[in-house]
């Protein structure tokens, strides 16, 4: 392998330069890569011979184009491990963001870890951040699938990530702000009636997802045993499906009330041939803005309500603020759930360790848990307890 400067005049007289990296891959075929500075072309130099040596290295000339890694990462999500719809949807959205920032005819072998810096900076500049760490993550998988194709050597975006410092500044959650306190909740279920109050009774003291809920079979529901097992779920579009990870794959112990509540529901309950716990009147699977909707009502007419915000002043009617629902999705019901898990028992909580909140939440890492609900979990007094220590030391 050779780095050797290269200069030409071209047809109008003008003197040119480039670096240029002479080398021979794996199987013997001689390729030539050009660049503008040595630097570039001495460390590119450097990973190929890594490449070359370990036998992975993939020439430019049969590299994937960012297009068609992307193709090929969205059909493997779709024929190969069977992603539900909404999910291949979303990754062609995330593939769309992708291909806009980087090109659709640029190959992956050109990808330098200060590129993929860039593109990472861009998503945040254009776009909330939760997206673009969701847009990170899947041209991420999208490389690494390419990589394991044979498409590209390494995956340029793999150590990319997001500055921690903002990461810590991303707001938490609140109670009474983002998580209903114990007496907003009393008014919630004290205020619902009918077939929703089943399930927001469930969906409180089990903290199941909302597609969990609408995709939830009475044969995963052991009465008996007050216990209540997740193993499906319904998509945006209707349709049953496996749980969100394995992780969220799980049992959770059931209280008296919901126990009694579904119980007395089960005798109400439509009839469906997929055997919900909780169907449309005509048995088929909810739609999940009908059940947000109706939600919705019943923090109102629970006198949970907040006004309704254009260009930084209040909307008014008649000379009267207008509001809305204080807590517009069934996460809130969730966040409520990870708090009561949290809590400790003098608060009326169940003072669960972190790894037992995991599960009950259904999260694939404990990592999501402390992201998420880390905060709310009860610090001890330190100093007391290294008093203690100490004095247990000495004595």
């Amino acid at each position: 392998m050779s780095v050797r400067k290269r200069r030409w005049t071209t047809a109008e007289g003008e003197v040119k330069e480039a670096w240029i990296v002479d080398y021979v891959d794996q199987d013997g075929d001689r390729h030539i890569e050009t660049f503008r500075r040595k630097k570039e072309a001495d460390a590119w130099a450097d990973q190929v011979g890594v490449d070359v040596r370990a036998g992975t290295h993939t020439a430019a000339s049969r590299s994937a184009t960012v297009a068609e890694a992307a193709e090929a990462w969205i059909n493997k999500a779709k024929d190969v491990n069977k992603r539900e719809r909404s999910t291949v949807n979303q990754y062609e959205q995330h593939a769309k963001h992708i291909i806009v920032r980087l090109g659709a005819n640029t190959k992956l072998s050109t990808l330098t870890r200060t590129r993929m810096e860039k593109f990472a900076d861009d998503l945040l500049t254009t776009m909330s951040r939760p997206l673009a760490k969701k847009v990170l993550v899947s041209v991420k998988s999208m490389v690494r699938n390419a990589v394991r194709l044979g498409k590209v050597s390494s995956n340029a975006a793999a150590d990319v990530k997001f500055d921690r410092d903002m990461e810590r500044g991303e707001k938490q959650l609140e109670v009474g702000v983002d998580i209903p306190t114990p007496a907003e909740i009393k008014h919630i279920l004290d205020a619902v009636s009918g077939r929703l109050r089943p399930l927001l009774i469930t969906a409180t003291f089990t903290g199941l997802r909302a597609s969990e809920l609408r995709g939830l079979p009475w044969k995963d529901v052991d009465l008996k045993h007050a216990k209540l097992h997740v193993r499906q779920r319904a998509d945006r579009y209707k349709e049953i499906g496996s749980v969100k990870s394995k992780g969220s794959k799980r049992t959770l112990p059931l209280g008296p009330m919901v126990v009694n509540t579904l119980r007395e529901w089960k005798l109400a309950c439509p009839r469906s041939d997929l055997g919900l716990v909780f169907p449309t009147e005509s048995g088929q699977i909810q739609h999940h803005k009908n059940i947000v909707g109706a939600l919705q009502s019943v923090v109102i007419a629970a006198g949970l309500t907040v006004p309704v915000i254009k260009d930084g002043k209040p909307v008014m009617d008649d000379g009267k603020p207008v509001v809305e629902a204080k807590y517009t999705g069934l996460h809130a019901l969730r966040h409520f759930y990870a708090s009561l898990c949290i809590n400790r028992k003098a608060d009326g909580g169940l003072e669960l360790p972190p790894k037992n909140v995991q599960a009950r939440m259904g999260h694939a890492k404990i990592a999501i848990t402390m992201d998420t609900y880390g905060h709310l979990f009860p610090g001890g007094d330190d100093g007391a307890e290294l008093a203690k220590a100490e004095r247990a030391l000495l004595a």
